[in-house]
This record gives structure tokens, sequence and C-alpha cells, in this order.
């Protein structure tokens, strides 16, 4: 009941104040939403990823981690095409569809839940956290693979629903993220420390600023949508992302043998819900911008209490 509490209060009902703020700005003032996911795409999500690689030491232990992160990826791309098969979805809204379940909210809920969880209950020992490191490293690998496929595939996936595949390459290609990534790589081989320049300050505001600007973004989004709970495909992709997820990370795990803290991580992890920049990118390219912003709503909202069972799963199947 306290992670239940703790979850609704310290990560689902921040989010959703922000949300709601960007909401009410927008019936206000009639802000511009292209305008907004432009700056987070240009200025926010590069920025971010780029010090995120830069700032995070990965020891080799994390390769089976990165290894889980693709095979869950592959696995969940695979399952959402055929339901969307089954469904006839078109290109466009099945591109959504895969989006909405293939990339998840790892930043902003994944890393307070993770540090939560493991400096807490039963993995506070003596007043220490000897588990935590682990499994925020853990965590951070799995934030790092989530944000480069979503501004990379996640954008491919939405621009393929109304143009040419070429023109979808071309305009990845034009994404400042791809750039960004391996920059910090050059930079983190570097003798230059950039922790020592004095514009480095200015670039960890703007890191900071992704998560609450992304989500008044997406309250702005909210605002011009036709907010409707009636739509099956929205549950489905909900159910999907919180109970799928966790099954196929189950069953990834285990055939990769990981077990202890970096499984219930990683588990945990697979039922976060769906990442706000989903929403945004279908923004960006005109691809059911509508359905795309209430999965968002939706499995962040519904995630409350699925999160909650798949924590107290992952304790029982994989102790430490």
């Amino acid at each position: 009941m306290d992670i239940f509490i703790y979850i609704l209060t310290r990560n689902i009902l921040p989010l959703v104040l922000i949300i709601v703020i960007g909401f009410l700005l927008s019936k206000k003032f009639e802000l511009d939403i292209n305008t907004l996911s432009k700056i987070n795409f240009y200025i926010y999500v590069p920025f971010f990823i780029f010090i995120q690689i830069y700032s995070t030491n990965l020891p080799k232990e994390m390769f089976k981690v990165l290894i889980f992160v693709i095979l869950l990826a592959i696995a969940n791309t695979t399952l959402t095409n055929v339901v969307a098969r089954l469904r006839r979805y078109d290109e466009g809204y099945k591109n959504a569809f895969v989006n909405s379940i293939m990339f998840y909210n790892s930043g902003n809920i994944g890393i307070p839940l993770i540090t939560l969880i493991f400096s807490s209950g039963p993995f506070l020992i003596e007043g220490k956290t000897p588990f935590l490191t682990l499994a925020l490293t853990t965590q951070i690998v799995v934030l790092i693979v989530q944000n480069i496929s979503t501004n990379t595939i996640g954008f491919y996936n939405a621009g393929k629903g109304n143009m040419h595949w070429k023109e979808s390459v071309k305009s990845i290609l034009q994404m400042p993220t791809i750039y960004a990534i391996p920059l910090a790589f050059i930079f983190k081989m570097a003798p230059l420390k950039l922790e020592t320049l004095p514009l480095w300050p200015g670039l960890i505001y703007i890191k900071d600023g992704l998560i609450s600007f992304a989500l008044i973004t997406l309250g702005v989004q909210l605002s011009k949508t036709k907010l409707s709970f009636k739509n099956i495909d929205v549950y489905l992709s909900a159910s999907l992302r919180l109970l799928g997820g966790p099954l196929l990370a189950f069953v990834i795990l285990k055939l990769l043998g990981v077990t202890g803290v970096a499984a219930q991580t990683l588990m945990i992890s697979s039922s976060i819900p769906t990442a706000v920049n989903t929403a945004l990118i279908a923004v960006e390219r005109n691809n059911y911008p509508d359905f795309a912003s209430m999965a968002v709503m939706t499995s962040t909202i519904l995630s409350s209490i699925t999160l909650v069972i798949v924590v107290y799963v992952s304790r029982l199947i994989f102790p430490i």
C-alpha cells in the first residue's frame, strides 16, 4: 500500500498537474502546438540525450541489459504489428499504435520509481542502499536506449504513415538528436572535461527543463484533442504497454539468465506507461495525434494500479 500511495502521489499526480497546467494555458492563450513541439525536439531532447550519455559511466556488465532492451523492443514491435494487422489499422494508425507500446516513460517515471523502490523497504539495510547503484545504472541504460530509439525509430514510424520512406529517413536526418548521440561519445573520450566549462550549467538547465516542457506541451495538445475514453484501441494500447510489457520482459529475462536487482529493475521498467514524446512525435508528423495523446494519458493513469502489481510480482520471481 505504501508503494501504491507513493507512486500515485509522487509520480502520477505531479505529471498530471503539469499536464493540466499546459491544458489550461492553451485554453486561455491558444498556444501553438507546432512551435512547442519543435522547441522540444530541436532543443530540449538533443541536449538531454547528449548530457545523459556524456555523464553516465556504463560498466561492461550492462551489455546484457542492453541486449535485453533491444530484444524487448523487437518483441513489442512484433506483437503490436500482429495486433494492428488483426485490427486492420491503416499504415499511419498502425505506426502510432506501435509507438505507443514500444516507447515508455523510462526517465521522468522510471528513474524516481526505481530510486524509491531500491532505497526503501527490504532494500534498505542498516540505513544503507546497497542495491540502488546497480538498479539506477540498469535504468539509465534503458533510458538512453529509449531516448535514442524514440527520437529515431519513433520519428520514422510516425512519418511512414503520410510520406515516402525516403522522405521519412530524410526528416530523421534533420533532427539534431541524431548528431547529439555520436557527439556525446566523442566528448566522453576527449581529454577536455565539459563540466569545467562556463557553458556547462546552461546545458544542465536545458536538460532539467525537458520533463516539465514536454508535459506542458502534452497538456496543450490534449486541449486541442477531442477527449474520448471510449476508444477501445487506446485501452488495447494501455493493456499491451502496462501488462504485455512485463510479460514479455519476464520471458526475455529468463532466456538471458538475468537475475536479482537487474532483473527486478528491467521488469518494473518494462511496465512503465507510454512515453510523452510519442504524442509529441505524432503532433510533429501529424500522425493521429489524438490517439497518441489519449494513449499517453490513459496509460499514465492506469499505471498507478498496474505498477504496484508488477513491483510486487518482480520481487517474488526474481529474489535477491
